[in-house]
Order: structure tokens, then C-alpha cells, then sequence
């Protein structure tokens, strides 16, 4: 598996749905989108690999610690659910489908891999997009060790034509389902947000800045604000810089005498330039 060019593509309505993995759950869940093809027809006899040793180079583990990753995840994988909001058919009302990630699971432990198939009701939501999706680079999410930095990097990346997106505290909440924890702000800053913060800053190609909006007395949103890192931008191939006889033409227009052309102002140049190193 060539792990560098492995490019994750999600409907937006995935993208925002409410789920709750662990760690390992979510790496192998992006693992296997990543190898979908999302321009062509997903079915659900597809099958997906994933060895211990693609684990441990794209997630930066040791070869031990990933095969007790695909074990303990084969265990519970299957029991995984997601709930998308959703409209009904071809109406306006709203609807949330709730189904299971994948429909099977194999795991072949003398080879140290894993073989999944995709749930049917998922197969729209991982292939032939059309409009709105999100799409990004596994290796940028490879390094993170919070199941939050890699949902939050993803909100983030569904808006970084913009560079910036403001959600609800109460929403976000939902979306990682864990409404029934931290109720305190203090506490969900300190579990939740600033180790996803923390992660993206360190590990993805985005750096990410927060802050905190209040209704009322009560903290309800949070802002963030996010940029590509210089690092990571593709650099720009230099410009060549046209040349007559071994002169640039910069330099031509800028020395050139009075009626002479280019071929005679190179030549005087040149010329110059070798009674000066002499």
C-alpha cells in the first residue's frame, strides 16, 4: 500500500454526523475510506485491507502495538454506529438515519490484517461524490493521538476555503456524543478541545487558533480560526529566467547601451564581466 498518496474523501453529511470511536476504531475506519475510489460505484461486497504493518507506518506506532490495534478492534468495530441528519426522500423533512459502519469484519491474525466491508447504507456517503464533500490527506491526521483532534481537523477542513468556522458548543457536543459529559466548560476545554487543538497544531498541515463566544453569561460557542501551514504549501516551481548567449535578459535590459540589441549587449557584457575576473 502506498501510504503517502492515501486521500481520505467523506459527504459533508458524514463529515458532521454524531459518532462516537475510539482512537483505533477511527484510524481503521479512515484507513479503508482512504482506499476507496469515491469517483466510481462502492458496493457493499468491496473488501478493504489493512495490515498491521500499514497500520503502524501510517499512524507512527510499533508493529506490536498495531497488531493489538486491529485485534481489539475487530472485537468491537462491528458494533460502531452512526446517525446522519438527513432530509426524507424528496421531501423537506428533516430525518436522521442511524446505521453501522461496516456489514463485516475478518481478521486474520497469523498475517496481521484486517478485512472489512462497508455497511450498505454507507456506500453513498464514501462513493461517487458529487458537490459537497470533504476530502484531505491521511498522512496529515497520521501523527494524532486524540480521536477529537482527527474530528475537529475535519470540520475545520470542510470549511478551509474560508479559514475560519464558529460552531455550538451544545452541537459539537452531539456530533463527538458526548452530551452527558463534561458539563462543565472548564473540563471540556481541558479533555476535549485542547488536546484536539494540541494535536492539529502538531501533527496536521493546519494551524488552528480558538476562542470563546458568550450568550448571555454562558459560553455557547467556540471560533476557530485556521491557516495551512508554510511547511506545508506546495512550493511554486521557480520561473526560469530567459537568457541570450549566456546572459539573462534582466540584466541585458538593465546594462544594454543605446541602440545595441540583445545578441550585442550579451556579447559586451560577457565580455566585461571576463576582463573584471582578470
Amino acid at each position: 500500500m502506498n501510504t503517502k498518496k492515501l486521500t481520505v474523501y467523506k459527504s459533508n453529511d458524514v463529515i458532521e454526523a454524531g459518532y462516537k470511536l475510539s482512537l483505533n476504531e477511527q484510524r481503521v475506519i479512515l484507513a479503508c475510506i482512504a482506499q476507496v475510489n469515491s469517483a466510481e460505484k462502492l458496493l457493499e461486497t468491496d473488501e478493504f485491507e489493512l495490515s498491521a504493518r500499514d497500520f503502524a507506518h501510517i499512524f507512527s506506532v510499533s508493529d506490536d502495538t498495531a497488531y493489538l490495534a486491529l485485534k481489539e478492534v475487530t472485537e468491537f468495530l462491528f458494533k460502531r454506529y452512526v446517525v446522519i441528519e438527513k432530509t426524507y426522500k424528496n421531501t423537506f423533512e428533516p430525518s436522521f438515519l442511524k446505521t453501522n459502519w461496516i456489514s463485516s469484519i475478518e481478521y486474520v491474525p497469523t498475517s496481521g490484517k484486517i478485512i472489512l466491508t462497508f455497511a450498505q447504507k454507507m456506500l453513498p456517503y464514501l462513493s461517487e461524490l458529487r458537490g459537497a464533500f470533504t476530502r484531505y490527506s491521511l498522512e496529515h491526521i497520521g501523527g494524532m493521538t486524540s480521536v477529537y483532534g482527527i474530528r475537529l481537523y475535519e470540520l475545520l477542513m470542510q470549511w478551509k476555503a474560508t479559514g475560519s468556522r464558529e460552531v455550538k458548543i451544545l452541537w459539537l457536543k452531539k456530533q463527538f456524543q458526548i452530551e452527558d459529559k463534561y458539563p462543565s466548560i472548564k473540563d471540556l476545554k481541558k479533555r476535549v478541545l485542547e488536546p484536539a487543538i494540541r494535536d492539529i497544531n502538531t501533527h496536521s498541515n493546519y494551524t488552528v487558533e480558538w476562542s470563546q463566544r458568550k450568550t448571555g453569561r454562558r459560553v455557547s460557542h467556540f471560533t476557530f480560526v485556521f491557516s495551512e501551514k508554510e511547511s506545508a504549501k506546495p512550493k511554486k516551481p521557480r520561473a526560469k529566467v530567459p537568457m541570450t548567449n549566456g546572459v539573462s535578459n534582466l540584466d541585458i535590459e538593465r546594462l544594454a547601451r543605446v541602440g545595441e540589441s540583445y545578441e550585442q549587449a550579451a556579447e559586451r557584457i560577457k565580455a566585461e564581466r571576463a576582463r573584471a575576473k582578470n
